[in-house]
């Protein structure tokens, strides 16, 4: 056999083959015009498999109908190949923009992903009150006032926060809060705010200090310093000793937060720092963010790529994703040569409305910065695989304890939790070859049955028909949404938290599903419930116990301990919403306000419920329609 032919019929999905997947391609080649663009290979089932861009989308396309010529992941692509869909730009930048978005949006299993992509926190000092309050904010920049970041993390936002109210006393009050206050807070007592709420200070000198803190937080720190130097040597030579005191407080509330820049850019306003390193098929990119000449913190990200896949595609791809719902600085700093850097820049720019320089320092200041970042990004990928070696050894030693076919990529782990059967929650953990998934987490409103049509309560103790809704719910799902198990969202292992009752349970529900082929095991504690003397049950064995300190043992705890710990947190959630749940909450029309104003009026839910029609339509906003309809409610006839 030619090896052509043994890529035609290799490892690809049952029913499709490269051939069929280049003659699809093939056929969209005559009505593609040699203009810049946006192309989507899309599968039999309707999913994106890959976004690409190219300033002639004609030639770019016409390379995929070669597929001998690709690699072999290319090669799976075309095979699974059964439509395309097109968009044509004016610019290769617009199609560069468009493409990133496109990938956020569809996270195409074949392009290279930036996986994590949480919002950054920023501070906000307010412009819409006549005393400006000094906020952490995260999201939509949509309040009118100065936002300054962003910021790596919230410690650096929280730090930067109470250095501005030590050094600048300005209130971090709602606005509701600031119009009810009578005295000052105990921010006011321990100096952390000039009380503007009780007139302690006029508008006029929070204006100056709100100048000042926006000064600072612009890169003026050493200025406003000195001029605070300057008050402090005045005060103490008027003999104003207790003025001076705040003044050297003050002083050193700067003087801590300047002492925290580890790395600082001189004569430069703004610039991200993106500094990349590789090995082992896997990488690390290590984003330092300056903002006025400060360091602003920095975070590490770990795209998703082919193993083989280059330094330079894998950072032009994160750079054109990261800046995708992002503002870029004026400079982006980058570790490696990129061949399509004007390109980015251009990109970049169109997206921000304003120039964007993006360049690789080659020596000075600068060069030693990105030295440091890389530095930063190889410990990072260091320790990153030191973990997931352990974690492989730990897979490892649980596949041959339980006599697994080889060490499970995807580990799900099952609780519940509840009182007396009232506020019933299945949890569900995830845990694979890189440690914890906590974005696969997932919560389980528990019903009556297992289908969770019947809504009643369980009976107390019923924990055995409580996991057999959830299983039932997250298999049965699993199974329409991908009957052929083809996607990467189906566990290997599913460990339950109880024992042997708990293991069968869960064998009788896939045994309903038609499940066979997926390993099952429940973890339960010893004779006194200590940790330590867990039994694992497993199907048609007795159960094993484990040595006191096994590591094994040990990962198993802390998958149930785990799992508990999510099962009792989203309890605890919904019980504190029972709790605070009024019997007004369920009257048809009746929204926050008018359930305030009869709250206000009556001064109880039962005193409302007690209440005649008329006494009904004395409260503001309740017309007598409306009065029926609360009386009709609390006394309607079962």
């Amino acid at each position: 056999m030619s090896k052509g032919d043994e890529r035609s019929t290799g490892s690809f999905p049952p029913g499709v083959s490269i051939t069929a997947g280049g003659t699809v391609i093939e056929s969209y080649l005559k009505n593609l015009a040699g203009s810049p663009g946006v192309y989507r290979m899309i599968n039999a089932a309707g999913d994106v498999l890959y976004v690409g861009k190219a300033k002639n989308i004609k030639k770019r396309v016409a390379s995929y109908t070669h597929p001998l010529r690709l690699s072999n992941r290319l090669g799976r692509m075309i095979a699974e190949t059964a439509a395309m869909e097109f968009v044509i730009t004016h610019t290769e930048a617009e199609a560069l923009l468009l493409e990133a978005n496109l990938i956020k949006r569809f996270h195409p299993r074949y392009n290279i992903l930036l996986r994590d992509d949480k919002s950054f926190p920023s501070i906000l000092v307010s412009s819409d009150h006549p005393f400006p309050r000094v906020v952490k904010h995260r999201g939509a920049e949509n309040r009118k006032g100065d936002y300054f970041g962003p910021f790596a993390s919230v410690w650096a936002v929280n730090e930067t926060l109470t250095v501005l109210q030590k050094a600048f006393l300005l209130r971090t009050c709602t606005d509701s809060v600031f119009s009810s206050r009578t005295r000052p807070c105990l921010l006011y007592q321990i100096k952390r705010c000039c009380a503007p709420c009780v007139g302690r200070i006029g508008e006029t000198e929070y204006r100056f200090l709100v100048d000042q803190a926006q000064a600072f937080l612009a890169g003026e720190s050493r200025k406003i310093q000195r001029n605070f130097a300057k008050r402090m040597q005045q005060a103490s030579d008027a003999l104003e000793f207790e003025k001076a005191a705040q003044y050297r407080d003050r002083i050193q509330a700067l003087t801590r937060i300047q002492a925290h820049q580890d790395i600082n850019l001189s004569g430069i306003g703004e610039a991200d720092v993106l500094a990349l390193y590789q090995t082992g098929g896997q990488t690390c990119i290590q984003v330092f963010f300056f903002r006025a000449g400060r360091n602003y913190g920095n975070r590490a990200y770990f795209p998703s790529h082919a193993d083989d896949e280059g330094a330079a595609p894998v950072l032009e791809a994160f750079i054109g994703q990261f800046y995708a719902a992002k503002p870029p600085p004026r400079q982006v700093l980058v570790s490696h040569h990129l061949p399509n850097l004007e390109l980015l820049a251009e990109a970049l720019s169109v997206g921000a409305g304003r120039r964007i320089r993006v360049h690789r320092p080659q020596r000075g200041e600068k060069r030693k910065l990105m030295a440091h970042a890389e530095a930063n990004a190889r410990e990072t990928l260091q320790r990153r695989l030191a973990e997931s070696a352990s974690q492989r050894r730990l897979l490892d030693g649980l596949s041959k304890a339980i006599d697994l076919d080889g060490p499970p990529r995807r580990i799900e782990v099952f609780d519940n939790s509840h009182v007396s059967g009232k506020e019933a929650v299945g949890a569900m953990i995830v845990a694979g070859r890189e440690g914890l998934i906590k974005k696969a987490y997932r919560k389980f409103t528990i019903g009556g049955g297992k289908g969770g049509k019947d809504r009643a309560c369980f009976s107390p103790g019923d924990d055995y028909a409580m996991l057999g809704e959830v299983l039932t719910r997250r298999f049965s799902r699993a199974l329409k949404e991908d009957p052929d198990r083809a996607g990467e969202q189906w566990p290997d292992l599913v460990l339950i938290d109880g024992g042997g009752g708990h293991l069968g349970t869960a064998l009788e529900v896939f045994r309903e599903l038609g499940i066979e082929d997926i390993a099952v095991a429940a973890i339960a504690k010893g004779a006194d419930r200590n940790a330590g003397g867990e039994r694992i049950h497993l199907p048609g064995r007795q159960p094993l116990i484990l040595k006191t300190r096994d590591p094994v043992l040990f990962f198993l705890q802390r998958l149930r301990d785990e799992a508990h710990r999510f099962a009792i947190g989203a309890h605890r959630a919904k019980r504190t919403k029972a709790l605070s749940r009024s019997a007004v909450d369920g009257i048809p029309g009746i929204g926050p306000k008018r359930k305030k104003a009869l709250l206000h009026h009556f001064g109880s839910a039962r005193a409302i419920a007690a209440a005649g029609r008329a006494d009904l339509e004395t409260v503001d906003g309740i017309s007598r329609a409306m009065a029926n309809k609360i009386y009709d409610w609390f006394h309607a006839v079962s």
